[in-house]
């Protein structure tokens, strides 16, 4: 993507996004609500049982606040949970996974800052069904997963 336009006053409305974009990740929902080259915002509706395993983001703070549901997380390798009216803290270089282990979906607002790779990364990565292939392909977009324990 070439450098995002700067950002502009006013409202992105409720069930809108950039240019009508609607990802699909892995069976989860995000809508981008607004991406400068300092922040990239997007709504995110995670159904029961999805996930994103543990992984880094080597260049990037990121931050979730929960709208509905619960997600269980692994922080660092210790186990967290949040709920609806909770902030998420993901400082680069930290290892995390979210999991909505429940069965109602979890709606939440992410957000990174800066932007970095992230934005071409849901472009790369929208309707694949193959996890091996989304990971191959987020370490190329400065994600790097974790591998499975044991």
């Amino acid at each position: 993507m070439p450098a995002p336009p700067p950002m502009t006053a006013g409202v992105t409305a409720a069930a809108t996004s950039v240019d009508g974009i609607v990802w699909n990740i892995l069976g989860q929902t995000y809508r981008p609500l607004q991406v400068t080259e300092s922040s990239f915002a997007w709504h995110a509706t995670f159904p029961p049982g999805t996930f994103v395993p543990p992984h880094v983001h080597p260049t990037q703070d990121e931050f979730i606040y929960l709208f509905s549901g619960r997600f269980e997380l692994v922080l660092d390798g210790q186990p967290a949970g949040a709920a609806p009216g909770d902030l998420i803290r993901l400082p680069r270089n930290i290892s995390h996974g979210i999991f909505n282990k429940t069965q109602s979906d979890v709606t939440c607002l992410f957000w990174v800052s800066p932007t970095r790779r992230l934005w071409d990364l849901f472009n790369a990565i929208h309707n694949l069904a193959d996890p091996a292939e989304v990971v191959r392909i987020a370490g190329q977009h400065e994600v790097n997963f974790l591998p499975p324990p044991g």
